[in-house]
């Protein structure tokens, strides 16, 4: 389902309340709520934000998913995949290709980011233990926007290689490009806008402050996980930034 807006000012969206509230108009709540076994999963800080509302609507539990870029050999700022805590490894294929990046560098830069960023967090903030069980689950990923859609696909590979029994995402703003991917991997997209002509996140949104490690972990701390009171904390400072 998708609501196409359209606007010839700059942003879309006031703030993340603004976002969310947009997003839920276009999500069947009702009929999200009633099949129940539902699980929301952030994908960025900022996704945590919109989770905590959505699944007070939908009376689900939430977790975060933890995930870590793989950058070019020379080229720190040029992005060509993403490993996720389950070890699940997405490639920009058309960047490897340009660049002719051998596989076995961005295999071996993967398991260095688990094993150096990834298992460092897990351990900070859930004291080793990894993602909820997610089988049999409706999982319904979130994020405030998606950019390149590298941590997006690695989310979804990693709810699909954990047997979710479908898998949705929820998003206000994506590029129509990604959306048009993600479509052909999915069970459904609840998206407000995706433009043809996407430019980023964060010119759609008016504000869109940083979200603090501690605004994340008082959200845990007061939500449930999995039927579980969060006392643990579960953030990630690289997850701050959308991909």
């Amino acid at each position: 389902m998708q609501k196409d807006l359209e606007s010839k000012s700059r942003a879309i969206f006031k703030d993340r309340l603004d976002a969310l509230n947009k997003l839920l108009e276009v999500m069947p709540l009702r009929e999200i709520r009633e099949r129940g076994n539902n699980i929301l999963v952030a994908i960025s800080t900022g996704g945590v934000i919109l989770a905590n509302g959505l699944a007070k609507k939908i009376d689900a539990s939430f977790d975060f998913l933890f995930t870590e870029e793989i950058t070019a050999p020379n080229n720190i700022d040029c992005q060509i995949g993403m490993v996720s805590e389950t070890e699940e490894i997405v490639i920009h294929e058309a960047l490897v290709k340009s660049f002719d990046i051998k596989l076995d560098y961005i295999y071996g830069e993967a398991k260095r980011k688990h094993e150096e960023k990834i298992l460092k967090y897990v351990y900070k903030y859930r004291k080793g233990e990894m993602i909820s069980s997610l089988t049999e689950k409706n999982v319904i990923l979130i994020d405030e926007g998606i950019d390149t859609g590298l941590t997006m696909m690695a989310a979804v590979k990693t709810a699909i290689e954990l047997k979710a029994k479908t898998v949705s995402f929820a998003v206000p703003v994506m590029p129509e490009d990604v959306s048009i991917r993600l479509d052909k991997v999915i069970d459904e997209i609840y998206c407000v806008y995706s433009p043809k002509d996407f430019v980023d996140v964060s010119f759609y949104y008016e504000e869109l402050p940083e979200v603090l490690p501690v605004d994340v972990e008082d959200i845990f701390r007061d939500g449930i996980l999995d039927g579980k009171n969060i006392s643990r904390g579960i953030m990630h400072e690289k997850n701050s930034d959308r991909k």
